[in-house]
């Protein structure tokens, strides 16, 4: 698997993890907001409900009063009694000591024309014949008007009672004082943007609104006939919402209309939902931190269980080529031997009639043993390969014997002495003193630090310098052989121990050195290792166990 695989992997879990825990979390976050909102605007609404039930009846039950004063003066008094100035005015100062409602009070013939009247306005000789209300109360006997500014020119309501009297017909009238009746629709007003007034069937105010204007001017709230009952209205205006409980009012057909801004209304359950926010949001950046890092601990234990597996596989297979160039190697030196030594004998048997003079003398004759000499040595160099790919092939079981690696690395450099001198190449031991023994075979052993150093006087040539070095790491020894060679590409550092694999001149190596090295000690249950850096050398490490493991057929030494 690459490194982006392992990236999308990692994101892929990341993402499928805070997928499951989030979209629970959100979900229920949401399911309870919206039952505690819907619970909270369902509680909003009765309390408006309430709220316009009660300030309907109780502005029905103001008017009542205020009908019941006249019927009672009407009832109470005659004619004769009511058109008596003096007598008016001490009756209206009378009501007016107990309640502060009325503004004036007067009484109005059959024809129209004010017979009598109390107040502050110079209204006495004012006829209401031409006037709605008149023939209104004429009509029905009561009569609750809309707000108009008649003669008195500024916006005012009145209330009109007739009483018919031994055949006359007369009626007692009053103006409603305007501050008392707007106080107390006013004074049911909430919050910045809440607001309350009266509307007549046209739309027009009754009272004063808080932001819709003055009396008599059209609400803000659009005309409505609506029912009876009461009535919940939503709505929105210049981007903010409303929303206004109504009503009728018994007696005049206005209707009360309280407003609200439900944003205002709902600001504890905003604070609610903005904490509910702050903290699924926290929980959602736990979730994130501890799924990052537990997604990236499970796809780095994954990655290194890759390579691990990876550098099994190679090792089996590695093994597997072992075990079939041992069975290729033992039949072919087989093979090989066999003319190999035929021609050495019949060289022996050239150099015997050379020798009992029986083809005498000359430069022939010396050719002839010069060419000898050379079927001997390249005989000889070939039994050497052929002896080196038996050993390979039999895999000899490794001995048990106590080993100081450090004598062992002396001793082998000491082998190559001469040739390490005629090169001109430094040998440094930079050998661990405390170094303890290990249980190994010491001439496998040393033919593995033989090779390798071998290989290293190829690779450096002349004039350069060797290093080993041992140490101890846990229950292994390590030994490190550099070199400063040529040193070798990275695309080839993963095929150095394949057999017949070599990076020396066509005639130089066979390919084999290192393939032994691999399998001898995998034997011996080491390690072998390689580092290299085009043109700074070569390093190669071999890890031994303290112990060797024990193999069928191993010997004691």
């Amino acid at each position: 698997m690459t490194a982006p695989s392992y990236v999308r992997l990692k994101w892929n879990l990341v993402l499928t993890t805070l997928g499951l825990s989030l979209v629970p979390l959100f979900a229920l976050g949401y399911v309870i907001h919206s039952e505690f909102k819907q619970a909270y605007e369902e509680k909003l609404t009765g309390n408006l409900v309430l709220t316009v039930a009660n300030k309907r009846d109780a502005i029905d039950m103001f008017l009542n009063e205020r009908v019941t004063q006249l019927q009672m003066l009407a009832d109470m008094h005659t004619f004769e009694q009511m058109k008596d100035q003096h007598h008016l005015n001490t009756m209206f100062k009378a009501i007016h000591e107990r309640s502060r409602s009325f503004v004036d009070i007067g009484v109005v013939g059959h024809n129209g024309r004010h017979e009598a009247y109390c107040g502050p306005f110079d209204l006495k000789e004012v006829n209401y014949k031409d006037e709605p209300w008149f023939h209104q109360v004429m009509l029905k006997g009561l009569y609750i008007s809309d707000v108009f500014m008649g003669f008195r020119n500024f916006p005012h309501f009145i209330i009109a009672v007739k009483r018919q009297e031994a055949g006359r017909t007369w009626i007692l009238r009053a103006t409603i004082d305007s501050d008392v009746f707007t106080s107390l629709v006013r004074n049911v007003r909430t919050g910045r943007l809440g607001d309350a007034y009266l509307v007549n069937a046209a739309n027009e105010l009754q009272t004063p609104s808080r932001f819709g204007g003055k009396v008599l001017s059209k609400a803000a709230l659009p005309a409505d006939a609506g029912g009876q009952g009461i009535e919940i209205r939503r709505w929105a205006s210049r981007g903010t919402k409303f929303v206004a409980g109504t009503t009728v009012l018994a007696h005049t057909g206005w209707r009360l209309v309280i407003m609200e801004n439900p944003d205002e209304e709902l600001s504890p359950l905003l604070r609610s939902r903005t904490l509910v926010y702050i903290l699924l949001a926290a929980c959602g950046l736990m979730i994130f931190v501890g799924a990052y890092a537990t997604v990236n601990s499970m796809v780095n234990k994954l990655r290194l269980s890759d390579r691990e597996r990876a550098a099994m596989d190679a090792a089996v297979l590695q093994s597997s080529k072992m075990a079939s160039l041992g069975k290729l190697a033992a039949g072919v030196a087989h093979e090989v031997n066999n003319p190999l030594s035929i021609i050495r004998e019949s060289a022996g048997w050239i150099r015997d009639i050379i020798n009992d003079g029986e083809l005498g003398e000359g430069p022939a004759v010396d050719d002839l043993q010069e060419a000898l000499g050379d079927i001997d040595r390249h005989v000889e160099r070939a039994r050497t390969v052929t002896h080196r790919m038996l050993g390979f092939a039999r895999r000899m079981e490794p001995l048990h014997e106590d080993v100081d690696l450090n004598m062992l690395a002396n001793q082998t450099t000491s082998f190559l002495e001469n040739e390490t001198r005629h090169r001109d190449i430094n040998v440094a031991c930079e050998l661990d003193q405390e170094l303890p023994l290990i249980t190994t075979d010491s001439n496998q052993l040393q033919q593995v630090i033989l090779n390798l150093l071998e290989n290293a006087i190829d690779a450096v040539g002349e004039n350069g310098s060797i290093t080993l070095s041992t140490r101890r790491e846990g229950d292994r020894v390590v030994m490190d052989i550099s070199d400063t060679g040529a040193g070798i590409a990275k695309e080839l550092l993963p095929k150095v121990f394949d057999p017949f694999f070599t990076t020396k001149d066509a005639g130089e190596g066979t390919g084999l050195g290192l393939s032994i090295v691999y399998s001898t000690l995998n034997k011996l249950g080491g390690t072998i290792d390689v580092r290299s850096e085009p043109g700074r050398g070569t390093t190669f490490t071999i890890s031994l166990p303290l112990n060797c493991p024990y193999f069928p057929g191993c010997k004691e030494e």
